[in-house]
């Protein structure tokens, strides 16, 4: 009877765990432009608040061999993990800068990615890098931390091209001084670099103020820059053929012309299977289609950074010092 009255409490316990491990409290809402964005989201979809205890949350990627979620939290220098099965929890500190003194107001990670190897590849602000670190063994190496002789600003977000090469920013965010800073800046422009499989790198765009989100276009055609700049808050589209941008880039979408009452300006984002891409700005993920078009809007209320797309069609979200999720409705993997 003992036995029988014990394995009936530990399957209440159970089902009680699995209960509460699937329910989460929820925020924001989804806004719907376009008719046709009830095919990317839900209207009635909720979002779901996974985590709230960081100061800013950024740079999420879902890693699918291991099946959890890491996001880095710049200011704390920390990347955090969450998995259903055991929650929200540190995965890495130091994340981005290994310095003895303060450095700056974000000195940790910003963006992250898995690359094609399986590896952590991530933007490292006050250790002013691109780094890669096995997820097995561990142990960072140094993929890029300087051009032309000058060290890098302060990594902000990359992406991976199919043959290998990794693409990102280098705004000034993760300086001591930002912008302000002349006595850590040796690189005068905002730049956008190409480090090649030989490990080359390269600066292929000079001319930009303050590019921070970066991701090709499923086709790797078009090579999406943002712009988180208050004057120019643009989403930037370059032709790519044969490894290069061919021409000048167009202006995709202006956040001035419909989120200026929330001073939005682009941050990070993602574009999915079918070319539409989630754009983290002002207080929500704003869902362009490939021309360019706003289908709608999945409402956070609090300042929005970026998304990851995970497993089972969701979608990851970081948000001031919130880790979200929502359901999508198609497959953006």
């Amino acid at each position: 009877m003992m036995l029988i009255r014990n394995l009936f409490f530990s399957f209440f316990v159970l089902l009680s765990f699995i209960s509460k491990g699937q329910t989460y409290p929820t925020l924001g809402r989804i806004e719907s432009i376009d008719v046709s964005f009830k095919n990317i989201v839900d209207p009635d979809q909720v979002i779901e608040i996974l985590a709230d205890s960081m100061k800013w949350a950024e740079g999420p990627v879902w890693v699918p061999e291991h099946g959890f979620l890491l996001c880095s939290d710049p200011t704390r220098n920390t990347i955090y993990k969450w998995r259903v099965e055991d929650g929200f929890q540190p995965f890495l500190m130091p994340s981005g800068y290994t310095g003895l003194h303060p450095y700056s107001s974000e000195p940790g990670s910003n963006g992250l990615l898995i690359n094609k190897a399986g590896e952590l590849v991530a933007c490292e602000h006050g250790d002013r890098r691109i780094s890669k670190m096995s997820l097995s063994r561990g142990g960072k190496v140094t993929l890029a931390d300087s051009w032309n002789g000058e060290r890098l600003n302060s990594p902000n977000d990359l992406c991976q091209h199919s043959d290998g090469s990794y693409f990102f920013t280098d705004p000034p965010y993760g300086l001591p001084d930002r912008e302000k800073d002349t006595l850590h800046r040796g690189i005068a422009e905002d730049g956008v670099y190409k480090i090649t499989p030989n490990g080359t790198v390269e600066q292929i765009l000079s001319d930009l103020q303050k590019p921070n989100g970066i991701a090709f276009s499923p086709d790797e055609s078009v090579l999406y820059v943002a712009l988180s700049d208050p004057k120019r808050p643009h989403l930037l589209a370059y032709s790519f053929r044969d490894g290069k941008i061919v021409g000048k880039g167009k202006v995709l979408y202006d956040f001035s012309k419909s989120l200026a009452d929330e001073g939005a300006v682009p941050d990070g984002f993602k574009v999915d299977g079918q070319g539409n891409i989630f754009v983290g700005a002002g207080k929500g993920i704003a869902v362009l289609s490939k021309e360019g078009k706003l289908l709608g809007r999945i409402y956070t209320g609090v300042a929005t950074a970026n998304c990851a797309f995970g497993a089972d069609d969701w979608l990851y979200i970081t948000a001031s010092n919130y880790l979200l999720r929502v359901k999508l409705n198609t497959s953006s993997l």
